[in-house]
Protein backbone atom coordinates (compact mmCIF):
# COMPACT_ATOMS: atom_id res chain seq x y z
CA UNK A 1 0.00 0.00 0.00
CA UNK A 2 1.74 3.50 -0.95
CA UNK A 3 2.23 6.13 1.54
CA UNK A 4 -1.21 8.19 1.50
CA UNK A 5 -3.52 5.02 1.65
CA UNK A 6 -1.48 3.66 4.41
CA UNK A 7 -1.45 7.48 5.94
CA UNK A 8 -5.91 6.95 4.93
CA UNK A 9 -5.92 3.93 6.78
CA UNK A 10 -3.83 5.53 9.68
CA UNK A 11 -6.48 7.91 10.07
CA UNK A 12 -9.71 5.74 10.28
CA UNK A 13 -7.83 3.26 12.37
CA UNK A 14 -7.25 5.69 14.81
CA UNK A 15 -10.92 7.02 14.96
CA UNK A 16 -12.84 3.58 14.20
CA UNK A 17 -16.06 5.30 14.52
CA UNK A 18 -17.92 6.95 11.47
CA UNK A 19 -20.95 8.55 10.57
CA UNK A 20 -22.44 6.90 8.02
CA UNK A 21 -24.54 9.08 5.83
CA UNK A 22 -27.21 7.70 3.29
CA UNK A 23 -29.90 8.67 1.52
CA UNK A 24 -33.84 8.08 2.45
CA UNK A 25 -36.69 7.19 -0.44
CA UNK A 26 -37.79 11.67 0.18
CA UNK A 27 -34.09 12.49 -1.03
CA UNK A 28 -33.41 13.60 2.48
CA UNK A 29 -29.43 12.60 4.16
CA UNK A 30 -29.51 11.09 7.35
CA UNK A 31 -26.49 9.73 9.32
CA UNK A 32 -25.73 7.61 11.91
CA UNK A 33 -22.46 6.32 13.32
CA UNK A 34 -20.89 3.09 13.13
CA UNK A 35 -18.28 0.92 14.15
CA UNK A 36 -15.41 0.19 11.71
CA UNK A 37 -14.54 -3.28 12.12
CA UNK A 38 -11.36 -3.82 9.81
CA UNK A 39 -7.83 -4.91 10.61
CA UNK A 40 -6.64 -3.06 8.02
CA UNK A 41 -7.18 -1.49 4.25
CA UNK A 42 -7.16 -4.29 1.82
CA UNK A 43 -6.40 -4.35 -1.80
CA UNK A 44 -9.90 -3.57 -2.63
CA UNK A 45 -10.35 -0.44 -0.35
CA UNK A 46 -13.55 -1.67 1.26
CA UNK A 47 -14.68 -1.17 4.62
CA UNK A 48 -16.57 -3.21 6.62
CA UNK A 49 -19.55 -2.05 9.45
CA UNK A 50 -22.02 -4.69 11.01
CA UNK A 51 -26.02 -3.57 11.01
CA UNK A 52 -28.98 -4.55 11.44
CA UNK A 53 -30.69 -6.43 8.73
CA UNK A 54 -34.04 -5.26 9.73
CA UNK A 55 -32.35 -1.88 9.94
CA UNK A 56 -32.97 1.04 8.22
CA UNK A 57 -29.68 1.23 6.27
CA UNK A 58 -30.27 -1.83 4.58
CA UNK A 59 -33.46 -1.02 3.53
CA UNK A 60 -32.17 2.61 2.17
CA UNK A 61 -29.19 0.91 0.69
CA UNK A 62 -31.54 -1.23 -1.35
CA UNK A 63 -32.53 2.34 -3.74
CA UNK A 64 -29.63 4.38 -3.20
CA UNK A 65 -26.28 2.26 -2.30
CA UNK A 66 -24.13 5.56 -2.36
CA UNK A 67 -22.72 6.57 0.88
CA UNK A 68 -20.31 8.75 2.53
CA UNK A 69 -18.78 7.83 5.44
CA UNK A 70 -16.79 10.69 8.04
CA UNK A 71 -14.11 10.35 10.66
CA UNK A 72 -13.36 13.29 13.07
CA UNK A 73 -10.90 12.55 15.33
CA UNK A 74 -10.88 15.89 17.20
CA UNK A 75 -7.94 15.53 19.76
CA UNK A 76 -5.64 15.27 17.38
CA UNK A 77 -7.46 17.51 14.63
CA UNK A 78 -7.52 14.61 11.97
CA UNK A 79 -10.66 14.22 9.77
CA UNK A 80 -11.55 11.73 6.74
CA UNK A 81 -14.21 11.90 4.73
CA UNK A 82 -15.06 8.30 2.41
CA UNK A 83 -17.77 8.48 -0.82
CA UNK A 84 -18.08 4.99 -1.68
CA UNK A 85 -20.78 1.79 -2.75
CA UNK A 86 -22.30 0.06 -0.04
CA UNK A 87 -23.56 -3.93 -0.71
CA UNK A 88 -24.75 -5.55 1.82
CA UNK A 89 -22.72 -8.99 2.17
CA UNK A 90 -23.28 -12.50 3.48
CA UNK A 91 -19.82 -13.43 3.61
CA UNK A 92 -20.01 -15.60 6.76
CA UNK A 93 -15.91 -16.78 6.99
CA UNK A 94 -15.65 -12.49 6.63
CA UNK A 95 -18.24 -12.33 9.57
CA UNK A 96 -16.50 -14.87 11.59
CA UNK A 97 -13.26 -12.96 10.75
CA UNK A 98 -14.41 -9.50 12.19
CA UNK A 99 -16.86 -10.21 14.97
CA UNK A 100 -15.90 -9.53 18.58
CA UNK A 101 -16.98 -9.05 21.59
CA UNK A 102 -18.11 -5.27 21.38
CA UNK A 103 -20.57 -6.52 18.72
CA UNK A 104 -22.23 -9.42 20.46
CA UNK A 105 -23.78 -6.39 22.68
CA UNK A 106 -25.83 -5.87 19.32
CA UNK A 107 -25.86 -9.32 17.94
CA UNK A 108 -26.01 -12.04 20.81
CA UNK A 109 -26.15 -14.87 18.67
CA UNK A 110 -22.49 -13.85 17.28
CA UNK A 111 -21.56 -13.90 13.90
CA UNK A 112 -24.34 -16.32 12.64
CA UNK A 113 -27.07 -13.90 14.42
CA UNK A 114 -30.39 -14.10 12.19
CA UNK A 115 -29.97 -10.46 12.46
CA UNK A 116 -26.43 -9.53 11.60
CA UNK A 117 -25.59 -7.81 8.25
CA UNK A 118 -22.09 -7.46 6.85
CA UNK A 119 -21.90 -3.80 5.37
CA UNK A 120 -19.32 -3.34 3.14
CA UNK A 121 -17.92 -0.22 1.74
CA UNK A 122 -15.86 0.36 -1.15
CA UNK A 123 -14.26 3.63 -1.29
CA UNK A 124 -14.05 5.28 -4.41
CA UNK A 125 -12.85 8.81 -3.36
CA UNK A 126 -11.31 9.84 -0.42
CA UNK A 127 -9.67 12.78 1.04
CA UNK A 128 -8.18 13.84 4.76
CA UNK A 129 -6.87 16.62 6.55
CA UNK A 130 -4.29 16.00 9.40
CA UNK A 131 -2.94 18.81 11.36
CA UNK A 132 0.56 19.46 11.19
CA UNK A 133 1.10 21.83 14.15
CA UNK A 134 0.45 21.43 17.85
CA UNK A 135 -2.99 22.96 19.08
CA UNK A 136 -1.32 25.79 20.67
CA UNK A 137 0.87 26.18 17.40
CA UNK A 138 -1.96 26.57 15.28
CA UNK A 139 -3.99 28.85 17.94
CA UNK A 140 -0.60 31.12 17.61
CA UNK A 141 -0.75 30.97 13.60
CA UNK A 142 -4.74 31.81 13.82
CA UNK A 143 -4.51 34.84 16.34
CA UNK A 144 -1.78 36.08 14.13
CA UNK A 145 -4.41 36.09 10.91
CA UNK A 146 -6.85 37.47 12.96
CA UNK A 147 -4.57 40.79 13.67
CA UNK A 148 -2.70 40.64 10.29
CA UNK A 149 -6.04 40.40 8.19
CA UNK A 150 -4.59 36.88 6.28
CA UNK A 151 -5.57 33.11 6.47
CA UNK A 152 -3.63 31.13 8.30
CA UNK A 153 -1.42 28.32 5.87
CA UNK A 154 0.44 25.77 6.31
CA UNK A 155 -1.85 24.22 9.36
CA UNK A 156 -3.01 21.13 7.86
CA UNK A 157 -2.65 18.65 4.89
CA UNK A 158 -5.24 17.93 2.67
CA UNK A 159 -5.12 15.14 0.41
CA UNK A 160 -7.17 13.35 -2.11
CA UNK A 161 -6.48 10.10 -2.03
CA UNK A 162 -6.34 8.27 -5.29
CA UNK A 163 -8.58 4.80 -5.51
CA UNK A 164 -9.04 2.34 -8.78
CA UNK A 165 -12.69 2.47 -8.90
CA UNK A 166 -12.66 -0.43 -10.74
Amino acid sequence: MDDVRTKLWKLIENTRFGMLTHRHADGQLHSQPLTTQNDALDETSTLYFFVAKDGEIVRHLSSDPHVNVAYANVDDDDYVSVSGSAAVSEDMAKKEELFNTAAKAWFPGGASDPNLALLAVRILHAEYWKAKDSKMVQLIKMATSAVTGHPPTGISEHRDVPLRST
